[in-house]
């Protein structure tokens, strides 16, 4: 495992390309372009203030800036480093902005959630949609980039849109039965729609393309509800985090409940690995945890409860066999962790300056080795699977991986 050398970052705001081959990152007014492969600086963008958001086109020839104390959303080309494009919201405001899916609209929430401005870089052409929804996630576009659904608000009532990325047509147009619409978000498969309402009741909503009622699904009430929903990426599981700290598993067929993962203070199950992280000699710069135990050792480590901080515990789940697989046990809060697109292989950080890799092989914590109070507070895999970017407060670093590293 090699480390490049740090470079400064802001807000952190660093992205690769789609394709892989560029890495973008963000120093206060300035938007800089490195090749993802040998960090050589390709461009180099002024803005007109601060950046505070940053996304990519969808076929990386675009790279939009959003600056939403100034209202102001400035686009650069790489193909054509002379061209670029400025966006002004006026007197309306700005408070999100987003690529349609073929890379050539800019979607920008106005100030107070009154309307949704569709930008076309093409034809510069402007479409409006009304009443969108202030809450988590408002607008959800279907994975083939053809459908996109808006949540939207009318007369104190809940109400989700659904338009035809092409043209910005309304194809459908209902209301939903929630209290106060939270979050929606399409299946990979584009053929089902999950609404979920506020965190004060427990209920999901399971809508068809053309607005048809699928299925409600609730696991309580009286208490606080959900927190969270993840599709499967075959769109056949439905995961849905809640209050309760269970996670609970929906199938496609009937959206019933097929299982239930629970976050015991104690495990019991002599099968399941626990990989517990010990500060040793700070010299070491990379250190194995402990490998999978022998069955003899994993029943005398579970002779005696042991028990766990949530914020401090990745819990991982075999999918297949519906049950707890292993429990990561850090020292401090995870901050973030992401999968390696292309293995199942798991990155974590705790806002230190270690890296923790696991894989149904084990599990490796690495101590970057720069200068530097370096704290890693996010992080990023390259598409490839074989990189990855580390990001701090104020700078980050790529950190390359071999792939027969962890098998």
């Amino acid at each position: 495992m090699d480390f490049s050398e740090l470079f400064k970052l802001s807000g952190l705001l660093g992205r690769f390309s789609p394709d892989g081959k560029c890495l973008a990152s963000c120093v206060q007014f300035r938007l800089v372009v490195r090749d993802a492969s040998t960090l050589q600086v390709l461009q180099l963008y002024t803005c007109l203030d601060q950046i505070q958001y940053i996304e990519w086109s969808s076929d990386s020839l675009f790279i939009l800036c959003a600056m939403y104390k100034r209202g102001i959303v400035q686009v650069w080309s790489l193909e054509q480093p002379d061209w670029h494009c400025k966006i002004d919201e006026g007197s309306a405001g700005l408070v999100a902005s987003c690529w349609s899916p073929d890379g050539r609209h800019i979607l920008n929430t106005t100030e107070f959630h009154l309307r949704i401005t569709v930008w076309s870089l093409c034809t510069k052409s402007v479409s409006y949609i009304k009443y969108p929804k202030a809450c988590q996630q408002g607008i959800a576009f279907t994975k083939d980039g053809r459908y996109m659904a808006v949540a939207e608000r009318r007369d104190c009532k809940d109400f989700i849109s659904i338009f035809v990325c092409s043209d910005w047509q309304l194809l459908r147009h209902f209301d939903t039965e929630t209290q106060d619409l939270f979050g929606i978000e399409w299946a990979p498969n584009g053929c089902v729609l999950a609404a979920w309402d506020t965190c004060l009741e427990y209920k999901i909503l399971l809508y068809s393309l053309d607005g048809r009622l699928l299925s409600t699904y609730r696991a309580y009430e009286w208490s606080l509800g959900i927190k969270s929903i993840a599709w499967s990426p075959s769109s056949q599981f439905l995961a849905i985090g809640s209050y309760d700290e269970k996670v609970r598993i929906l199938n496609h067929v009937t959206w019933k409940k097929i299982t239930e993962f629970e976050h015991p203070a104690t495990i019991a199950n002599t099968k399941t690995i626990v990989y517990k992280e010990v500060e040793k000699s700070p010299s070491v710069e990379t250190e194995r945890l402990s490998l999978p135990p022998t069955r003899a050792l994993a029943s005398s480590l579970f002779s005696t409860h042991s028990k766990y901080n949530i914020p401090n515990a990745v819990w991982i789940w075999d999918i297949q066999k519906l049950k707890l697989f292993v429990v990561l046990e850090q020292l401090c809060a995870v901050q973030s962790f992401q999968w390696d697109p292309r293995q199942p292989r798991l990155a974590v950080c705790t806002g230190n300056s270690k890296v923790y890799l696991w894989s149904p092989a084990g599990c490796v914590a690495v101590q970057v080795p720069l200068e530097g109070d370096f704290q890693i507070v996010s992080l990023s895999w390259h598409a490839s699977g074989d990189s990855m970017a580390l990001l701090g407060k104020d700078n980050f670093c790529m950190c390359y991986l071999e792939r027969e590293e962890i098998k």
